[in-house]
């Protein structure tokens, strides 16, 4: 049987993850389940955000479906999301993001960057190593090239004329797109960004470094339409993470309006990482209807609560005969 690590958090972290797995329950997922309580919450009450046995405990997981978790600006806080993924090797970041405007998959790398944790803090400076590894590029590279084979092309987001570390990056993804016989282009991150805004059917795939990855996935999800619409997967070569790309939002957290779609296309995304195409694409689809119908949450200019949402997507799975 599959073996899911549960990682609500905390936000509106339980919210969405509740409806994830509504959703995947009206699908006829069949797993088992191992909650983890660990975050934000946890760490205000025991000082331990996450625990080595915690760690040890998902790598006997098949994959993790993660909800949110507040990482709050205090200097002894270890984010926990950053740290699951260097520890389970969750190199590669996937991003989808689709709408009548746009339809590009943002691949990230996701282990180091401006990420890589190196850091020193100071009463008149601090500094952040920004480690770019060949390795790293090599491998983040190969899978934005698996993805491109199956699309158009494929862009490398970069910043070498600035950044010397990025030099190693750019010459690294152009060797394994001419390995793999990918078309592909180069452009800077700034240049991309403006263009995302401006022109964003000129994109297809795009690879890029940690940080650049989170900033530009976050711009492409406000043009799609909400953070809240957005999923993405972090995977390695054994093990996987399935999470909503929003934040916790504690500001709204417990009003029951957290839009679910992001937890929901999350779950759809695991599936289709365990094989289970038919049941994912049913998700997707109920997903697309519900809102083509103007059923919305708040953050959309609806008024349907999380559980109302909820409600119609499984409606619409019953509709098709998908539940």
């Amino acid at each position: 049987m599959k073996k899911i690590a549960l990682v609500p958090g905390d936000g509106i972290g339980p919210e969405v993850i509740s409806s994830a797995l509504r959703v995947l329950n009206a699908a006829g997922f069949d797993g088992e389940l191992v909650e983890f309580d660990i975050g934000y919450g946890r760490w205000r009450r025991d000082g331990k955000a996450i625990t080595d046995d915690d760690i040890e405990r998902m790598k006997d997981c098949d994959c993790i479906l993660f909800g949110a978790i507040t990482t709050p600006p205090d200097p002894g806080y270890r984010s926990v999301l950053i740290r699951i993924r260097k520890e389970l090797d969750l190199y590669a970041n996937i991003r989808p993001l689709r709408s009548s405007r746009i339809d590009v998959i943002i691949v990230r790398e996701n282990t180091e960057g401006l990420y890589s944790g190196l850091e020193m803090l100071g009463d008149e400076e601090a500094r952040t190593v920004r480690v770019i590894t060949r390795k790293g590029s090599q491998r983040i590279a190969e899978v934005a090239c698996r993805i491109a084979s199956e699309r158009k092309h494929l862009t490398i987001i970069h910043k070498a004329n600035v950044l010397k570390s990025d030099v190693l990056f750019l010459k690294t993804c152009r060797e394994v797109a001419e390995r793999y016989g990918i078309r592909y282009d180069d452009m800077l991150v700034d240049a991309a960004a403006y263009n995302m805004v401006i022109r964003p059917e000129m994109f297809d795939v795009m690879v890029t470094t940690n940080l650049f990855g989170d900033i530009l996935s976050d711009e492409g999800a406000g043009i799609v339409g909400s953070l809240g619409l957005c999923a993405s997967a972090n995977l390695g070569d054994r093990w996987a993470l399935f999470e909503p790309i929003h934040g916790s939002a504690p500001d709204i957290a417990g009003n029951g309006i957290a839009n679910p779609v992001g937890a929901i296309r999350s779950a759809a995304m695991m599936l289709e990482w365990f094989g289970e195409m038919e049941r994912a694409q049913s998700i997707h689809q109920a997903v697309d209807r519900t809102l083509s119908k103007g059923v919305k949450t708040p953050d959309l200019g609806g008024l349907c609560t999380t559980s109302e949402f909820t409600d119609a997507v499984i409606d619409e799975m019953r509709r098709a005969g998908a539940c």
